[in-house]
C-alpha cells in the first residue's frame, strides 16, 4: 500500500511539473516578438542612450562628491529647529 501512495505521488508531482512547463512554454514569447521588444527598448534610441549616460555621470560625480565629504546632509533636512 504505501509502494502504490508513493507512485501516485510520484506521478502526481511529474504531472504537476509537466503542465507547469506547459503552461510556461505558452506564455514565453517567440523569436519574433522578442526581437521586436529589443527593437522598441529605450536603450535602442541613441539619442536617449546618451541623456542616459550623461545622467548616470553626473549622478557617480554627485555621489563621489558626497563619499568625499565629512557632512552630513540629512542633518539640514527637515523642520528647522532654533539653534542656541
Amino acid at each position: 500500500m504505501s509502494g502504490l501512495r508513493t507512485v501516485l505521488i510520484s506521478t502526481g508531482f511529474v504531472g504537476v511539473v509537466g503542465i507547469g512547463y506547459g503552461m510556461w512554454s505558452v506564455i514565453t514569447p517567440g523569436e519574433e516578438r522578442k526581437r521586436e521588444m529589443l527593437k522598441n527598448l529605450p536603450e535602442a534610441n541613441p539619442l536617449r542612450m546618451e541623456e542616459t549616460r550623461k545622467r548616470n555621470a553626473l549622478m557617480m560625480q554627485v555621489l563621489k562628491e558626497a563619499a568625499e565629504t565629512d557632512d552630513n546632509i540629512a542633518r539640514g533636512l527637515g523642520p528647522m529647529r532654533s539653534q542656541k
